[in-house]
């Protein structure tokens, strides 16, 4: 691995986020997506962070697996593989796009920041603008489908869903863990093949797998520290500070490659 002492930085600080966000507090997670892509770029910030992702995944399952609403999840399902669907297709457009412009980190950039919008909207509209019909659902599960393929930024769509469905903190955290472990594990072999199929421009290299393995213990330690930090942190300032951050990130990646 070739990274400069910054991005080694970044990308602890990823990974720290991704523990801390898998097991205590969820809201943090978006950062992690502009991160990478600071790290890797774009195409491969994606990828890498992927088995992070899963890793962190496994804490979250094991902590709360019995308090999961099957029920939510599953009305879910067939709209999110759609939109997995449509998230794999696109990002074989943008793998075989020529150029210099990294077209993956503007649409990352974008997406995060729609996914900030979401959660200042949850903020200002609570309910209303919760998915409660038939098309919101499809909209719903459709979007998050999509989103965590392309950028693995769904987390503020399934918290407008479920918060909306009224679930306690517990069945929230069960939900969301086996939500994202399931579809993450079903990421994997898509990244696998784009990067088999896309060689010039992978998701996954010899160098995001060794940055993912040093990782793993700095993800447990934050795992830890996240179940501990929940109920320590004045939430509306962590709330502000996510949102601020990640919306510098998000602008910034959209910025480098326009300029």
């Amino acid at each position: 691995m070739d990274l400069s002492p910054e991005q080694w930085m970044i990308g602890i600080l990823a990974a720290i986020i991704v523990g801390v966000s898998k097991t205590g507090i969820p809201g943090i997670g978006i950062l992690v997506v502009p991160f990478m892509a600071a790290v890797f770029g774009g195409r491969l910030g994606t990828g890498a962070t992927l088995p992070l992702l899963i890793f962190g995944d496994i804490f979250a399952v094991l902590w709360y697996r019995h308090h999961a609403r099957w029920d939510k999840l599953g009305a879910l399902i067939p709209w999110v593989l759609c939109g997995i669907a449509i998230g794999t297709a696109l990002l074989w457009y943008t793998g075989v796009q020529g150029g210099t412009i990294d077209w993956l980190n503007i649409i990352i950039g974008v997406m995060v920041l729609i996914m900030l919008g979401l959660n200042l909207a949850r903020l200002k509209f609570g309910d209303k603008i919760v998915p409660s019909s038939k098309l919101g659902l499809v909209s719903t599960g459709t979007m998050a489908g999509f989103s965590t393929t392309v950028s693995n930024a769904a987390g503020p769509i399934m918290s407008i869903y479920l918060t909306g469905m009224g679930l306690p903190k517990e069945q929230f955290m069960g939900t969301t863990a086996w939500y994202f472990f399931i579809f993450n594990l079903t990421k994997l072999p898509i990244y696998l093949f784009l990067s088999f199929v896309l060689p010039s421009k992978p998701m996954v290299n010899s160098s995001t797998i060794l940055f993912d393995l040093a990782m793993l213990p700095v993800i447990v330690l934050a795992a830890f520290i996240g179940k501990w930090l929940l109920p320590r942190i004045p939430q509306n300032l962590f709330n502000t500070t996510v949102l601020v951050l990640a919306a510098l990130a998000a602008i910034k990646l959209i910025l480098d490659q326009i300029h």
